[in-house]
């Protein structure tokens, strides 16, 4: 075999040699460690079509009023291997679990989420609306939801509401390493400073991005946060069925929102999603058993 000669750089060269090198490192590490690394360890392995992913129940699901410490236990009692829930802060910081803006629909009081302090809150009841049976059912706040979560084999998606700051973010970063969950929770936001902002205030929990649709490169997207996986519509995916591939050619996982009937379960089986958000996990964990 022939040896090719090799010139050597001059000295004079070298510190944009080492500059040029320095920046691909940075984007390596950005985009590519990141993204695969991570997402490997959260969700196990990126799918092929036709391998089934895990389970995240929806708000903890449809048999218990959402988002209240009744759903979470009974969907930690299902093939979930996630359970998805919703973060806001109250007038006094304390981040509660709520999906809507306001406290309207789901308790019996009444105004937007950030105007009532906690202990207004805790006041209200929050399972009458679903049944008799989960009367007195109250808010909870996030710290009460990880006690639930800690001695549990289960993992958390958690979506940051709206737009948070740096300061707030860290709230929750703390209240995650406090409870020793840090490396089970994976951090999702459709705002993508908040993401920025917990990528700084913690980098080490895991985050997602929600997006109804990916544009552009999905690899430049997740570098943004260092996002190891984006949550998109079932729409989306059937638009483009290439996506999958795309995100999955980037390292990142993908998950699917909101799947509730078998034609869903059976499209995204078929998509390779790593992720099916469903309000219904049992029977959805039922279902891909039976699937072929």
């Amino acid at each position: 075999m022939a040896v090719r000669s090799t010139s050597i750089p001059s000295r004079g060269s070298w510190p944009a040699l080492i500059a040029a090198g320095a920046t691909l490192l940075l984007v390596a590490v950005l985009v590519v460690a990141p993204a695969g690394t991570r997402a490997a360890a959260a969700f196990q392995s990126l799918r092929s079509p036709g391998q089934p992913g895990f389970i995240a129940a929806h708000r903890g699901g449809v048999d218990a009023p959402e988002n209240t410490l009744a759903a979470m236990r009974l969907a930690m009692s299902s093939r979930a291997e996630f359970v998805e829930t919703d973060v806001q802060l109250t007038a006094d910081g304390v981040p509660v679990l709520m999906h809507d803006w306001t406290i309207d629909r789901t308790t019996d009081g009444s105004g937007p989420v950030w105007a009532h302090t906690f202990d207004e809150l805790r006041e209200l009841d929050a399972g009458s609306w679903y049944g008799s049976r989960f009367a007195g059912e109250r808010v909870p706040s996030l710290a009460e939801f990880l006690d639930v979560l800690a001695p549990s084999t289960k993992k958390a998606i958690l979506e940051l509401k709206g737009s948070w700051t740096r300061e707030q973010v860290g709230v929750v970063a703390d209240a995650l390493t406090a409870a020793g969950v840090q490396e089970r929770v994976i951090l999702a936001s459709f705002t993508l400073t908040t993401l920025q902002y917990a990528q700084e205030r913690a980098p080490g929990i895991a985050r997602a991005i929600i997006t109804r649709q990916v544009t552009g490169d999905p690899a430049v997207l997740a570098a943004a946060c260092g996002a190891i996986a984006i949550v998109t519509s079932r729409s989306f995916l059937e638009r483009d069925p290439g996506a999958v591939r795309r995100m999955h050619d980037a390292g990142l996982g993908v998950l699917a929102y909101t799947l509730n009937r078998e034609e869903a379960w059976a499209d995204a089986l078929a998509l390779g999603v790593d992720g099916f958000i469903t309000d219904h996990a049992a029977a959805l964990g039922r279902w891909l058993t039976r699937a072929p």
